[in-house]
Order: C-alpha cells, then structure tokens, then sequence
C-alpha cells in the first residue's frame, strides 16, 4: 500500500531578525526542521510528539501547505501541498488547538453551514456528517450558541466536527486536548479513536499529553530541534528513554516506605508515598500487591511529563538522533 503522507528529508529554515543595539539588528537562521523523513499509511494514527519548539506545528503546517519546505520532498496523497493548496485542502482536516477556524462570533451552527458552502460538500453528505459529529461529540446543545460563549473544551468539540464535514482522508490535530477537562478529553478520544475504526481516516497527532498518545496511537514519532529522534511503538520509546510512571499511594497511617518488587519509593510525605516504576509495565501487579499488604486507601497513577520522558531518551541516545532501522530493531528487541 502506498504511503499517505510522504516526507523525504524536509527542511524548514526561518529567518529571524534580532534587534542587538540602536539602529542595529542580526539576522540569523532558524532551522526549525531539519531534514526529517518519514511515511504514513493510509488508516495510521501516529503520535508526533516532542517539546515545545522541537517543530511540530511547522511540520503540521507544511503538510497543510500553509508553509512552504525550504528543501527536501513532501507530499500528501500525490500532492504538493504547497503548490497544490487549494485541491488538497479538499482532502485534509485540521485542528490547532490554540486557534479555532470558527467564526467567533456566529452561533456554531452556521460555521458549519458557511464551511457547507466553501466545500462545496453535497446536502445529503453534509447533513449525514453533520448528524454524526452533533451526536458523537454532544454537541446538539451548543449549536446555537456564539462560538465566544462556548467553554474551551466545547470549542475543541466544534472545531474537531468542523474538520470533518468534508469527509478528509487525514485529519491533523495539534494539542487538540489542550486545556480540556477529563470528560471532555475522554470524549474527543473516544470520537476520534470511532473515526479511525470506521472510515480508516488516517491521523496525525501532535500532544504533550502522553494519555492521548497511549490510548489512541500503535506509533509514535519524537522530534526535538527540527530532528527526528525516534519512530517506533510507545513501549520502545520508553524503554529508549527509561521513563518511569509515578504511583501515589495514601495510606490509613504514616507508615516506612513501602516495599514491593519493580517499584522504589521517592518520596513520603506522612500517610502517603509515591513510587516510581517503569512506564513500560503495568501498575495492576503493584496496585494488588500494596492492597493485599498495606493499609490502602487510595491511590492515583501519573503518567511521565513527556518532555522528562524525551530528555532522559536524548540522554540516552547522547543526543544524536538514531536512524530508523536502528530505532526498529530497538523497538523489536
């Protein structure tokens, strides 16, 4: 099957003026990518995840055409992008979570009967994906309320519906679950994770939100200063990067630090501990092993901030970026 989306070592190099005295200014180059190659195949969802600045939502906005590559080969179902907008704009979805493409001060309703004439999307068509996106995202409520009167959490659901009225073949979130409480992330997921599953729409994620990554992709991509880093499964990632995940643990009574195999103590603060344990492994065994010998009250899991998860991996890796077929038999391995 032939790739979806096709990058061959694309480059995206910015010039930056910078003011340095009176009357004086430097320029210099930003090289926000560097040479990043690689494929996504039709019905993927992929992870593309990194710190801020690393590159993501220039890579995001090259794939769009909204940027132009400063080198290198890109392309999007055959297209060009950049010089094909306008007729790949027909086969793409996109939501930046820091920016809505609603009109801000219309009812919902009619951003999505004015992007019903921009399409130029047929009425059945229209009303069909309509009717699914109101019902799978909630969304019936809302639909005559300004966008400037909704919660940030319902303007994400608006925006995501937004984006697939056209039936795209790829939908491009960047932090599409930015700010969101957990029922709303919960149901952004469980719509996107249905997309996949029934259409095969194929789905670039950009997050810090580890969750979003373990609970919606099988890969994931890790950039960091324009480079990538790694290309492979969640697991491999934190096995490169020996992340851990921290078990907070509440106690009926202050109590030594637990003991328990596969998990250490790091702190202890009167009743309750946090423990560290391997992110690749499963908090079920720890969590039945402390219940059956410690006076359990309660207890939460917390996943790894990613960009400690991506520090410790570049560490690892002595800050040189590995080539994909090391990353593969890492991964295997």
């Amino acid at each position: 099957m032939d790739p979806f989306i096709e990058l061959d070592r694309v480059e995206k190099v910015f010039d930056v003026r910078r003011k340095t005295g009176f009357l004086k200014r430097e320029r210099r180059q930003v090289r926000a990518v560097d040479g990043i190659s690689f494929t996504v195949a039709p019905g993927e969802m992929v992870g593309y995840i990194g710190p801020n600045g690393a590159g993501k939502s220039t890579t995001i906005k090259m794939l769009t055409g909204i940027l132009t590559p400063s080198g290198g080969r890109l392309r999007v179902a055959g297209i060009d992008p950049s010089r094909e907008r306008t007729r790949l704009a027909h086969r793409i979805g996109v939501v930046f979570g820091q920016r809505t493409t609603l009109w801000w001060d219309l009812p919902l309703i009619d951003s999505y009967k004015l992007m019903h004439r921009m399409y130029r999307i047929p009425d059945a068509r229209y009303r069909e994906n309509l009717d699914r996106c109101v019902e799978l995202l909630e969304l019936a409520d809302l639909l005559d309320v300004p966008v400037r009167q909704l919660s940030l959490g319902q303007r994400m659901r608006g925006d995501i519906a937004a984006a697939l009225l056209h039936d795209p073949e790829v939908l491009y979130l960047d932090e599409p679950t930015i700010g969101l409480d957990v029922m709303s992330k919960a149901k952004v997921r469980g719509f996107l994770r249905e997309l996949n599953s029934e259409r095969g729409t194929t789905v670039l994620l950009t997050t810090h939100d580890l969750q979003d990554i373990e609970q919606l992709c099988s890969r994931v991509m890790v950039i960091d200063h324009g480079r990538m880093m790694y290309d492979g499964p969640l697991t491999g990632l934190h096995e490169v990067g020996e992340s851990e995940r921290t078990l907070v643990v509440d106690l009926e009574r202050e109590l030594g630090p637990i003991e328990i195999p596969d998990a250490r103590v790091v702190k202890v603060e009167g009743p309750r501990q946090w423990l560290a344990f391997p992110a690749s492994g499963s908090a079920a065994p720890l969590v039945a092993r402390i219940a059956a010998e410690y006076p359990l009250v309660d207890l939460s899991v917390r996943e790894p901030d990613i960009e400690a998860v991506i520090a410790k991996m570049l560490h690892s890796l002595g800050d040189s970026p590995k080539s994909p077929p090391e990353q593969a038999e890492e991964a295997v391995s």
